[in-house]
């Protein structure tokens, strides 16, 4: 029995990352609404059924596949700031390695753009409150250690994540992302170091 569950849940596993590759491959070339749900299940080799029974609709698929998309994109930042020096340096890797994320057309097209558009204010999206909550901690660690001046940890890290969410929503929208990119990190850059402690020489 245990066998035959086990090849049930695989085979679900399976479905459901075929729906999810399939549709990504179809949001980030034709934008959701250009995307048909029988073309992206013919090519995944699938019904509408499966697709209805595995994520609900159209749009339970987009968040499976922005899902997919943060956590790749949580990954890439993770080791942004692995290869700083300092926790301060790290946290500023961190955030700009995300801001940059927005130059990239899929990431751009289905997480930024056609995201929003479908599922709503993404600084309200799970995904937000996650990174919420470790921003905060990274901002109270830094606080703690004498890098960043007294100030509430929750309404820093608030402030800078909506700074970055809306910087690289900036950058997606623009008729010149490169551009907006260069000013939208110089700004973020400004903005963030103005809660250093200035005796620490941190930048």
């Amino acid at each position: 029995m245990a066998v035959a569950a086990r090849r049930r849940a695989d085979m679900v596993e399976e479905t459901r990352a075929k729906l999810i590759e399939a549709a990504r491959k179809a949001f980030a070339a034709k934008g959701y609404a250009g995307a048909s749900m029988d073309d992206l299940t013919a090519e995944a080799g699938l019904t509408r059924g499966a697709l209805y029974h595995n994520f609900g609709d159209k749009k339970g698929l987009l968040q499976a596949v922005i899902d997919q998309l943060d956590a790749e994109m949580l990954v890439r930042m993770g080791e942004a700031k692995e290869q700083a020096d300092t926790r301060w340096l790290g946290f500023l890797s961190e955030s700009v390695a995300y801001i940059e994320m927005a130059l990239e057309p899929e990431i751009q097209r289905i997480m930024l753009l056609d995201g929003p558009a479908v599922l709503g204010d993404p600084s309200q999206w799970p995904n937000q409150n996650a990174c919420l909550r470790t921003t905060t901690q990274t901002i109270q660690a830094l606080i703690d250690e004498g890098t960043i001046g007294p100030v509430n940890a929750e309404a820093a890290a608030r402030l800078l994540n909506g700074a970055a969410l809306n910087a690289a929503l900036w950058i997606a929208a623009a008729d010149d992302p490169r551009a907006v990119f260069g000013k939208a990190v110089g700004a973020f850059r400004q903005l963030a170091t103005g809660l250093l402690n200035k005796s620490t020489g941190e930048s």
